[in-house]
Order: C-alpha cells, then structure tokens, then sequence
C-alpha cells in the first residue's frame, strides 16, 4: 500500500491521514454493527420489556429518521461547500461523536418505551450527520487507487473484533466496549477540529494532490468538463440495497438459532470466535485485492455469487440439524467481508470532491442503514409471528438468488455506448 511507502519515505501527514480515517472508521463501523444493530434489541426486549414487534418498530423508525437526515445533510453539505472543507467536516464529526459517547453511557439506564423513543431521536440525528461528514473524508484522506485496500482494513478491524471480543450481546456490555472508545475519539476530534494545528491545514489540502479527488469510476468529458458514471454502475450499486437487506433479513435469525450457536458468533469457546474474527481478516484483504484490480462488473458478480451460495448452504444446515463445524460462519464470514469492503469504498469512486457528501449520504442511508435496519425490524417481526427458521431461511434465499439473477443479467448485457450515461457533475444528474 502507498501509505507504507509514505511512512518509509517520511512523508507524515499523508500517512496521517490515512491512519486517523481508517481508525475513525472502523470504530464507528463497530459501534454500528454492535451497540446500535444488537445493543439496542436487547435494550428493548431484555431491559424495557418490549415485545419483539415494538422493538422492530423502533428499528425501522431509527432507520428511517438516519436515512432521511443524512440524505439531506448531505445535500446541505455539497450545496454550502463543505464537501471540501475539511475542519467543518472534523466539527461535524466531533459533535456526531460527542452526542453517541452519552447517548452510549446513558442507553443501559433506559427504563421506559418513551425514553427508547427520545434516545433514538437523538441517536438517529448523530448518525445521519455523521454518515456524510465521516465518509466524505475518504477523498480527503485517501488516494484512489489504495481506496479498496483503506475499505479492507476497516473491515477486517471492525469484524474482528466484534466477531472475536463481543461475547455477549447486552446492552451493559456494549456500552463499557464502546464508551471508551467514544470518549477517546471525541477527544482527539476535538483537537483536530478546533485547535489551530499546521498539520490540519497540510491534511486539508491531500485531496488537491496527484491521485487523490475525483473517483475511479468517474469519467471526465473533456469536451464539456463534466463527470459521470456508467448507468450500469449506478444500477449494480443499487444491488447493493439488496445485499444489506437480505444479510440482516436472515443473520438475526441464524445467530439466534441453537444449531449454530455453538460454531458462530456468540460461541462460548473463543478460538471459534477467534476462527472467525481471522477469516474476516482474510476476507477483507482479498476484497481490498479484488476491489483494486478487477473491473466493476466482475467484481459484482463474486460477491453476489459467494453470498448466494451462502445463504443456500445454511438453509441445508437448518434442514438437517447439522452443527459443530465452522464451515458455514466461515463461509458466511468471507461474504459478508467482500460486499463490506466495497460499500466502504465504492460511494468515493463515483464521486468528485465536490459531490461526495451527497453522495455518499445517498449511497451508505440507502444501501446501507435502510436496508439493514428496516430487514432487522423485519425479522424480529416474522420471529414474534412464529415464522419457521426453515421457511425464514427460504424467502431469503429466493431474494438471494432473484439478486444474483438480476446482476448476472447486468454483467452479460452489452455495455452501453458513451452518449448512455447519467451525469453526477456539481450542477446536476442529466444526460450527456
């Protein structure tokens, strides 16, 4: 990776850069995957007294109320410019992270369905503000070709150690992971944001460099200066809705079940989960490697591929009462790091400085916040009803594979000519 290279040649604020985002990053990928997606069911179900239907409820709301205040933050952040401001960006995300180190200490003192319904108001404030002021830093802080690699590494640092170090899924034992690193963070945000250090001001101006900016999927007409991407791009992306969706819709499900409780992610023998946290490493850096060095349209195709054929294998496992090997979360592990690495790195490589706000707010609330959590919600919802595992695990699997068909006839469609592309150039989507 360049950053290696960087720190050998003593080039320090490049590195820098690189080592303050994919930390930033991969803490607040690990307080989502852990304190708010499983913390918060437990919160509900355990301490409140919530049914599984109410706790879904508040779910989709928290999704619902992130997705639209980022979107619109994010359209607000492109129009006054502070898609390329860094320090306003370093603002915004010390008040994001300020706000969720209380919200973090104050969720295990909830008592009441109206204190739920508050926290999340709050919650889903911070984490639409802080969906595009974190990820927009991608183009200040890394360059494009080291963008899937940067995505590897917050992938594999965040899933091992949720996978490897989350041994129970309480709401008191996420709030003491995640609080000191909420309180560590809001800390070192506060320096970078407010005091007036030299190095910030040499870190704000990467993103003008030689390889840093516009995305690698964006495409210059050098006739009339605008960017665009391919239309089929755009459509795959919106797969990505899907992968989400599905993931969440059967992942609840799954780690609650008996069969693969011993050999998956709550395991009580901790070189399981140690197994697991591993290969998540493994998985992340082999999509950092794909992710860098094959096109698009193949690279789309391994990952619907490998996740429908995982969730294929599962269903035989719950059809069979087979457990005691790790086969399956293994194989689940690896899918669910390739799709992972890519949504963290493919929203900065169809924008522009310029743009990347609004598009990464549309990108990570759409295909990824919605989609998680209104599956979540979903799920705990057919749990309450009394919908089998088996016929659980059938509708996700028939979602699955219509995906993977639906991409397959994508990746074998003629590529569209030149004049077929959608604009995302600063002065609007049209045609070019």
């Amino acid at each position: 990776m360049q950053a290696f290279r960087l720190l050998k040649a003593g080039q320090w604020v490049p590195f820098l850069g690189y080592a303050f985002f994919i930390g930033m990053m991969a803490t607040g990928y690990y307080y989502n995957l852990t304190f708010v997606q499983f913390g918060l069911f437990d919160l509900g179900t355990r301490l409140i007294g919530m049914t599984h239907q109410q706790v879904a409820a508040q779910m989709a709301y928290l999704a619902l109320l992130t997705s639209a205040i980022a979107v619109g933050t994010g359209i607000l952040m492109k129009r006054l410019g502070w898609s390329t401001d860094l320090r306003t960006k370093l603002r915004l995300a010390f008040g994001v992270v300020l706000v969720q180190a209380i919200l973090t200490w104050a969720a295990p003192n909830l008592t009441s369905q109206a204190g739920l319904v508050v926290w999340i108001l709050v919650a889903s404030l911070a984490l639409g503000v802080g969906v595009p002021a974190t990820f927009s830093m991608t183009a200040d802080f890394i360059p494009i070709r080291d963008r899937g690699y940067a995505g590897a590494l917050i992938t594999a640092i965040a899933y091992f150690f949720a996978a490897t170090f989350s041994t129970s899924w309480t709401i008191e034992e996420f709030s003491r992971q995640i609080l000191v690193l909420m309180i560590g963070g809001a800390a070192g945000l506060a320096v970078f944001a407010f005091a007036p250090l030299p190095i910030v001001d040499q870190l704000a101006g990467l993103y003008q460099r030689r390889g840093y900016g516009r995305g690698r999927f964006v495409h210059l007409d050098s006739l009339t200066g605008r960017t665009w991407v391919s239309r089929r791009l755009l459509v795959l992306i919106l797969l990505m809705f899907g992968i989400f969706f599905i993931d969440s819709l059967g992942f609840l499900r799954l780690a609650e079940t008996p069969i693969f409780f011993e050999t998956a992610w709550q395991s009580p023998d901790f070189n399981v989960r140690l197994s697991i946290g591993v290969v998540h490493v493994i998985g992340a850096l082999i999509a950092g490697i794909l992710y860098t060095t094959i096109g698009e349209r193949y690279l789309f195709l391994w990952i619907f591929g490998i996740f429908a054929m995982v969730h294929l294998m599962y269903t035989f496992d719950a059809r069979t009462g087979a457990s005691g090997v790790l086969a399956m979360p293994i194989l689940y592990s690896l899918a669910v790091s390739l799709y992972t690495v890519v949504n963290f790195a493919i929203w900065a490589d169809i924008s522009s400085p310029e743009n990347i706000s609004r598009n990464t707010a549309l990108g990570v609330a759409i295909s990824g916040w919605m989609a998680t959590f209104l599956s979540t919600s979903i799920a705990l919802h057919w749990q309450q009803q009394g919908l089998s595992l088996e016929r659980h695990l059938n509708i996700v699997n028939a979602l699955a594979f219509s995906l993977f068909g639906i991409m397959l006839a994508l990746v074998l469609w003629p590529m569209e000519k030149p004049t077929k592309t959608v604009a995302v150039s600063d002065e609007g989507n049209h045609e070019t």
